[in-house]
């Protein structure tokens, strides 16, 4: 069992950049790549990000290409989720999850964190 711990959400401006990380309880980057999600009020769970269990391989979603990165420090079983000129449209609870190969696919994932919220004003 891994737990997820999700955090650096918080209430920023439009045009504005967060971090998110996502802690894990025990070692990754043997096994799993880990992903980020989000979803807003009434909307379906989004892809936003994963990465691959060395680092090694990252993808996207086309949405936050060239604003977003993903990033991961095994010495501290962290991943990070660099997110920079925000918008209002992306308020959401952001997830990580880990599990499996690299995917897109929500369902890949057998671990999930609580979420940390995401605010972003315009």
């Amino acid at each position: 069992q891994v737990h997820l711990v999700e955090s650096g959400g918080g209430l920023v401006q439009a045009g504005d950049s967060l971090t998110l990380s996502c802690a894990a309880s025990e070692r990754t980057d043997t096994t799993y790549a880990v992903g980020w999600f989000r979803q807003a009020p009434g909307k379906e769970r989004e892809f936003v990000g994963a990465i691959t269990r060395t680092g090694g391989s990252r993808i996207v979603a086309d949405s936050v290409r060239g604003r977003f990165t993903i990033s991961r420090d095994n010495a501290k079983n962290t991943v990070y989720l660099q997110m920079n000129s925000l918008k209002p449209e992306e308020t959401a609870v952001y997830y990580c999850a880990a599990g499996g190969p690299l995917s897109a696919r929500w369902e890949t994932y057998i671990y999930w964190g609580q979420g940390t919220q995401v605010t972003v004003s315009s």
